[in-house]
This record gives structure tokens, C-alpha cells and sequence, in this order.
């Protein structure tokens, strides 16, 4: 089960670190990869970028280095709830193939936080 979980923390951390970083870093790279970003003030996109940078990390780093462990736990709360809101918006604009992928993100955060 703990290999299990790392596994699933060290995927999850690499996909917000670079699905953040696109966000966060390259802006004009996130609106033609994702159609969403052009409707969204470039702030909001960016303050989403960097909330999932810093979730990816609190994901690894806390339980890797054994420096106050319960961090990872909240961040893939925190995470959890950030594709809670993602889903809302997709659906909000028919966008149902994206919410797919933000409960099944949702079910992984899950069982690190659970876990």
C-alpha cells in the first residue's frame, strides 16, 4: 500500500508541477493548448498555475523528507478541491470529456489524501 502510494503521489506531483507550470510560467503556450485559458482572465490562470506548483510539491516534498508529513495529506485535499472546481466549471460549459479527467484526478487525490 505505501508503495502504492508513493507511486500515485510522485505522478499526481509531476502532472500539477507541469500542468501548473504551463499554467503559471507559459501563458501563451496554456491558451493554445487549452481552449478554457482564452476565456479566463490571465491572472485567474496564472494563480491556478502556481496553486498547483505549490500542491505538487506539498504532495512529495513533506513526506519525502519527513518535515511536517501531515502537509501532503492537505495538499491533496487542497488539490481535491481545486479539481472539485474545475469539474464545476467544465460542466458549466458542456465540457464533458474535461470533467472526466478532473474525477478521476479527484479519485487519485482522494486516496493520497485518504491514504
Amino acid at each position: 500500500m505505501d508503495f502504492a502510494l508513493w507511486v500515485m503521489q510522485i505522478a499526481l506531483g509531476l502532472m500539477f508541477l507541469s500542468t501548473g507550470a504551463t499554467k503559471a510560467l507559459s501563458y501563451e503556450k496554456a491558451k493554445t493548448s487549452l481552449l478554457w485559458v482564452k476565456q479566463v482572465p490571465k491572472g485567474l490562470v496564472i494563480y491556478i498555475g502556481i496553486a498547483e506548483m505549490i500542491g505538487a510539491i506539498g504532495l512529495v516534498v513533506p513526506k519525502l523528507t519527513d518535515i511536517f508529513p501531515i502537509l501532503t495529506p492537505l495538499a491533496g485535499f487542497w488539490l481535491a478541491i481545486i479539481m472539485t472546481l474545475a469539474a464545476i466549471f467544465h460542466f458549466r460549459r458542456k465540457e464533458y470529456r474535461e470533467i472526466m479527467m478532473n474525477l478521476l484526478i479527484f479519485a487519485c487525490l482522494s486516496f493520497v489524501t485518504l491514504g
